[in-house]
């Protein structure tokens, strides 16, 4: 966090304040709340990006590794959105962008603790959307593909056909894609025309079809 908060500074002129939490623990969203306050900031933006994934067989997982999963992915993510969004609607203007997955349109087999966490932040995000509507606060749902970044590595699935791909989404498009769908106000954003029609498809398709698909891009088996 320091190295890239004096990458903006030394490349962009950017000042930047570093607070180190784990949001994976209990409580966490309210410390960065009161940290971000103490140092006079006010926030025109809420990026809710931290999270990560557990794979395997739900019945082998660690039960402490799936509730700081359901913790970081939903609680944390909910509370921070709750904070923040008081002072913007007292402003009258502010942004939020919560970051989902391509894994919130289906249920995911082999990850079904991820794929339900990120269903929640997909339908969280679409329902705050509408009930902010006219009030000069936005919400916009970001819902990528795999993308190269360590989050296939922290989940234990470089081996998975979804990692295995050539042709993985780098970091910066994504990024750029959820900054513009942002600023535009946008409830849902889908980085490329082949995770939208995955999405899209999802919706339509039997539902066992869904699950065997679902479990063919994770672990590559039947």
């Amino acid at each position: 966090l320091d190295a890239i908060a004096d990458d903006f500074k030394h490349k962009h002129g950017i000042s930047s304040a570093v607070i180190a939490l784990d949001l994976a623990q209990a409580g966490a969203a309210q410390r960065l709340f009161d940290a971000v306050n103490a140092l006079g900031v006010e926030v025109e933006a809420l990026v809710n990006n931290a999270g990560f994934a557990t794979y395997g067989p739900f019945a082998d997982a660690s039960i402490e590794d799936e509730r700081q999963e359901i913790v970081l992915n939903v609680l944390t993510l909910t509370e921070l959105t709750k904070l923040f969004l008081e002072p913007m609607l007292a402003r009258g203007r502010g942004r939020i962008l919560n970051v989902a997955s391509t894994a919130a349109f289906q249920p995911g087999p082999m990850m079904a603790v991820y794929y339900a966490t990120k269903a929640y932040v997909l339908s969280f995000s679409e329902a705050l959307s509408n009930e902010l509507g006219g009030s000069g606060v936005s919400v916009t749902c970001l819902c990528p593909g795999a993308t190269a970044t360590g989050f296939g590595e922290r989940a234990k699935m470089q081996a998975s056909p979804l990692f295995k791909s050539p042709n993985l989404a780098d970091a910066a498009s994504v990024a750029r894609t959820g900054y513009r769908a942002m600023m535009a106000g946008r409830r849902l954003a889908i980085p490329g025309l082949a995770n939208r029609a995955i999405a899209n498809s999802s919706r339509f398709a039997p539902r066992g079809l869904v699950l065997k698909i679902s479990r063919l891009f994770n672990v590559g088996t039947k």
